[in-house]
Order: C-alpha cells, then structure tokens, then sequence
C-alpha cells in the first residue's frame, strides 16, 4: 500500500473524530449515526435535513424562545 495514501487515511480518521468530538461537546450528535437509525428503526419516516438536525439537537441542549440561547448552558 503507499504510504502516502495511508497517511492520508489516517489523517482524515483523525480529523474526522476531532470534529465529531467538538459536535458532541456542544451537544450535536453524529449526523450519520443518526440515518442509520432512521433507515434501521423508522423506514417509513422522512429524515431530518442536516441542518434541521443540528438546530434540533441545539434546541434539545439549550431551549429557549426561538431556538436562541437565553442563558448560560453550565
């Protein structure tokens, strides 16, 4: 295998965990886990856009009037 294509799959890896982990910290789910779910257990039903799934998962963290934050999630 070329090192440079291993390196680079490697990086992507790492690069996509890290992403993954700053969504989970401000209460974001993986998105794709998510269309797993819906195909496996709700087939039948229309998936969230992910955009629509983001704000929800905002809105689930920290409600507030209008999907805003009005106050500090600590």
């Amino acid at each position: 295998m070329n090192e440079h294509y291993v390196a680079v799959t490697g990086l992507k890896t790492v690069l996509g965990r890290i992403a993954q982990t700053a969504r989970l910290m401000v209460g974001v789910g993986d998105y794709q886990q998510y269309l797993l779910h819906m195909q496996r257990h709700h087939p039948d039903e229309a998936a969230m856009s992910e955009r629509e799934y983001f704000r929800y998962c905002q809105n689930s963290r920290y409600p507030g009037k209008d999907g805003g934050i009005k106050r500090c999630p600590c």
